[in-house]
């Protein structure tokens, strides 16, 4: 039987775009209200619930457990002029509300 939580969460970015992959100091942990039992595949999605900054909020995830995730807002980032892994921003945003569902399977 699955299980499923809710929540919200306001997020700001201070920090340069994350360019380099598993680098998440500059994420934000979210735990659960009540972890998911231990062993449990856990799926979080989240969507930005309002427009404050100019620039598009990329969301990023990592390190999803029972217990909890990491956010971070990340401004886009792609590749331009042959230039892989470019920010495309400063990577500084404002506060956002980013809503976030919780599924465990």
């Amino acid at each position: 039987m699955s299980q499923v939580q809710t929540g919200v969460v306001e997020l700001k970015s201070a920090n340069a775009p994350a360019l380099k992959g598993d680098d998440t100091s500059s994420f934000t942990p979210v735990q659960f209200p009540k972890p998911f039992p231990n062993g449990s595949k856990v799926i979080v999605i989240t969507e930005t619930q309002t427009f404050h900054g100019p620039d598009t909020p990329g969301i990023r995830l990592a390190d999803v457990t029972p217990a909890g995730f990491k956010i971070r807002i990340n401004e886009l980032v792609g590749s331009s002029g042959g230039k892989e892994n470019q920010a495309m921003s400063n990577g500084i945003h404002v506060a956002e509300r980013i809503g976030w569902v919780a599924y465990a399977i």
